[in-house]
């Protein structure tokens, strides 16, 4: 095992009617003045910003509103925010969403706190110094966000979706309330489902000294998402599979999962340039059809590894380590199908020549590499897009 440092400083509070504290919660901390960011109209018409609302006024809370956050957030969005965070003098930024609006409002905070520009982060040109507080009423179980220390911004002018990560970026507190998810689509909810289970297997799928515990945790992450996701398909009201997804996407991608291990989530490099190129793209989706590919290409590189993930997380017997990782991709594959995932790239009606620009944009026009089990370079990274399509 690996040294580490574990730091996850996020207050969760979850369960049942807990976003109808958010007032107190934010008095408790002495801020008075708040920028809140939502999505479109889900949370005016589900009846969550009535009660959001209410419970900040119970407390006398200056609320500045920026609606509107996309699917990929994006940086003119973001840049808007920060214009207006600064001008009204907000203190902490409230996000009410999922892993969109917690990342819109992480670059917000970070921006509102610096004085360059907020893809200055993105770009890696420079880190940031100090952020806003913020915090978060969780409404979909995926990205984690409510308590990771990265965020992910799409800059449409340039085509580009890029992550930074920053121990400013992890939440003051997040409010899980499971039933806030019950009106997800069975779509979004298997996004959510390949979401949560990317961020731990791609913890998992590094080349690093064994970690047994850490091991373990992920494969029981895995095990009970995989579970909790097939009951959503046919019982989307039920409470603890709900919660099971919700409290698995914190755990997916708040470090636990990684304790130990080399962090390189080399495949979400991949997808960032897919879903960058063609921003209709949900990540979760995107991710189902790239693992797979990913893994059939790599598993050769440590066939050990995939085949005690074949074992232990879909129970695969066969006794021969090439034949029982071959079958795990396939369960796994198989899995993200049963759950209306798509499985190739096609499925998106994108091109087919798409998988050079791919390529050419997740290597930032061959200038780097990404470490896996085998280095990925552009020729690599062509050929598992093309593996995608």
């Amino acid at each position: 095992m690996l040294d580490f440092t574990y730091y996850t400083p996020t207050k969760v509070y979850f369960g049942k009617d807990t976003h109808k504290d958010v007032g107190a919660i934010i008095h408790n901390y002495g801020f008075r003045t708040i920028m809140l960011q939502y999505g479109q109209n889900s949370i005016k018409a589900s009846g969550l910003y009535d009660e959001v609302m209410a419970s900040l006024a119970r407390y006398r809370i200056n609320v500045v509103e920026m609606g509107g956050v996309e699917p990929n957030p994006k940086l003119s969005f973001v840049r808007e925010a920060v214009k207006l965070a600064k001008e009204k003098k907000v203190e902490l930024i409230l996000a009410v969403g999922g892993g969109s609006v917690i990342d819109s409002c992480k670059c917000t905070a970070a921006g509102a706190a610096n004085t360059c520009d907020v893809w200055e982060f993105s770009s890696r040109k420079q880190s940031p110094k100090k952020s806003l507080p913020i915090g978060c009423i969780l409404t979909l179980a995926a990205a984690g966000s409510e308590m990771s220390a990265s965020a992910v911004l799409t800059n449409t002018e340039e085509n580009m979706k890029r992550g930074f990560n920053s121990e400013f970026n992890r939440p003051l507190f997040a409010i899980c309330n499971p039933v806030l998810t019950y009106s997800v689509s069975k779509y979004q909810t298997a996004c959510g489902v390949v979401d949560i289970m990317m961020h731990t297997m791609e913890r998992y799928f590094t080349d690093c000294a064994p970690t047994d515990l850490t091991d373990r945790l992920s494969e029981g992450l895995l095990k009970s998402v995989i579970n909790a996701g097939t009951t959503l398909m046919t019982h989307p009201d039920d409470y603890d599979a709900r919660a099971t997804m919700m409290w698995a996407s914190s755990l997916s991608h708040n470090g636990l999962t990684g304790c130990g291990r080399i962090n390189k989530l080399a495949v979400h490099q991949l997808e960032h340039a897919l879903s960058g190129e063609y921003d209709y793209i949900a990540h979760g989706a995107g991710l189902a059809v790239l693992f797979p590919a990913w893994a059939e290409y790599s598993y050769q590189y440590n066939l050990s590894r995939f085949a005690g993930f074949a074992r232990n997380v879909w129970e695969v017997t066969d006794t021969d380590d090439a034949t029982a990782a071959l079958e795990g991709i396939r369960r796994m594959r198989s899995f993200f199908a049963s759950i209306g995932m798509p499985t190739k790239l096609r499925e998106f009606g994108i091109p087919r020549d798409c998988t050079e620009r791919l390529a050419l944009l997740t290597t930032f026009h061959k200038t780097r590499e990404i470490e896996s089990f085998v280095t990925l370079n552009y020729t690599r990274i062509k050929e598992i897009f093309d593996l995608s399509w």
